[in-house]
């Protein structure tokens, strides 16, 4: 085996708009079918998977249950016995099950893993939503005064960048417009049938309410039922599977590069820390441009595309320029001259992104890495970038707590 080669070998993701609770249906519910779904779009046998990940940010508050690993064996018999470890780090939870199982491949521990993120989110009221997910915050140490935690702490990022560059709430709501507009073209975005008209962008109070500080709806990502699947594999098991398929291995997407930094909790920690730096959040900075030099590229411009972490307009908007498609607090110069479009010389987030297709906390960047996986294979559909080869992803936990970044390519 070639070490550092990890491929992509297809997988699945649930409908984002199902609400299994509604529907008398629990997370193991979700995990069974994300990952029959799995099995049969990629061909793989049961048989064939040697380790399991699992990411997750919080089934015990939402669902009362843990040792996700353990539902295997009940999905199929011939997963039973296959070793399994569940991964947390919020809403970066299924990028991180991505790393650790990429590094077991690139040790040449095992030849196939398969890949899980899941959360179950519909099945408690909003508030308590909210309350569960501000476990990803200090709690007690930060927000106290919030009543929905992550809009209040994202409306400070919003106020970070107006007090250093200057903002135009615009601009935030020109993001999310895209985003929505995008999600439209996807048949598993939870908002695709949604009925959506220029007021719900607009500062209506009635269609567009304020949720917390400066964010209103339009700004905030989807609360989702929601699974993804994804299988990793070496070279020697991707050379095999492509002989059984009679293709080439050039056409399986491979993971080209890689990014992951940690900074301190507390929200207010990290803008001091900042506060010399040309960027709001240094390491988001530093976890991208990892990325895209372990890829062998020095540029945002060399990949074809981006799936991003837009749990609101303004995260969207920090990402932008960190990526370096503009410079730093200039992200605006990217939404005004149609960069970030579908169509466009970036898009950003053409399936529709958290805004736009859902956010179920767990799976987020285990989809983001299989909508990049059908980008660069011209599977994407409707949503399809024409002529993708390179896409690259950036998925956060907490207050840009855990930063992760791929680059996926054939």
């Amino acid at each position: 085996m070639t070490k550092g080669e990890v491929f992509i070998l297809g997988g699945a993701q649930t409908d984002f708009a199902a609400n299994y609770a509604r529907e008398g249906k629990g997370i193991f519910d979700l995990f069974r079918d994300v990952t029959e779904d799995a099995f049969e779009a990629s061909g793989i046998e049961p048989k064939d998977v040697e380790a399991a990940h699992v990411g997750n940010f919080v089934a015990e508050l939402f669902a009362g249950q843990g040792q996700l690993g353990g539902f295997l064996g009940h999905v199929h018999p011939d997963l039973s016995g296959v070793p399994a470890s569940r991964h947390e780090a919020a809403c970066a939870s299924g990028s991180i099950a991505m790393l650790a199982a990429s590094a077991e491949i690139e040790a040449g521990r095992y030849g196939l893993a398969l890949v899980i993120g899941l959360e179950l989110m519909r099945n408690v009221p909003g508030q308590r939503a909210a309350e569960h997910l501000g476990a990803a915050a200090w709690t007690g140490r930060e927000a106290n005064e919030a009543r929905y935690l992550w809009p209040y702490m994202f409306s400070e990022l919003a106020d970070e960048y107006g007090e250093r560059y200057g903002l135009d709430a615009a601009h935030l709501r020109a993001i999310s417009e895209n985003n929505f507009s995008n999600a439209k073209r996807n048949s598993r975005a939870q908002t695709r049938d949604w009925k959506i008209t220029p007021e719900h962008f607009a500062d209506n109070d009635e269609f567009n309410p304020p949720i917390e500080g400066c964010l209103r709806k339009s700004d905030c990502g989807q609360v989702t039922d929601g699974a993804a699947a994804i299988f990793l594999a070496s070279r020697e098991y991707a050379e095999a599977y492509a002989r059984r398929r009679g293709i080439s291995l050039d056409s399986i997407p491979r993971i080209k590069g890689w990014g992951h930094s940690t900074a301190p909790m507390l929200y207010r920690t990290k803008i001091e820390e900042s506060r010399d730096s040309a960027y709001v959040f240094p390491h988001v900075r530093s976890a991208m441009m990892d990325s895209l030099k372990r890829a062998g590229m020095s540029d945002i411009y060399q990949v074809d595309g981006v799936e991003v972490h837009d749990c609101f307009s303004i995260t969207e908007y920090m990402i932008i320029d960190h990526f370096g498609i503009t410079p730093p607090g200039e992200s605006w110069r990217a939404i005004e001259d149609g960069t970030i479009k579908l169509g466009g010389k970036l898009p950003v987030n053409p399936s529709g992104g958290l805004i736009g297709l859902g956010h179920p906390v767990g799976a987020t960047g285990i989809r983001m890495a299989l909508d990049s996986a059908r980008q660069v294979t011209g599977d994407a559909g409707d949503y399809q970038v024409e002529g993708a080869q390179n896409f690259a992803t950036f998925n956060v936990g907490g207050s840009a707590t855990t930063s992760v970044s791929f680059v996926i390519g054939t």
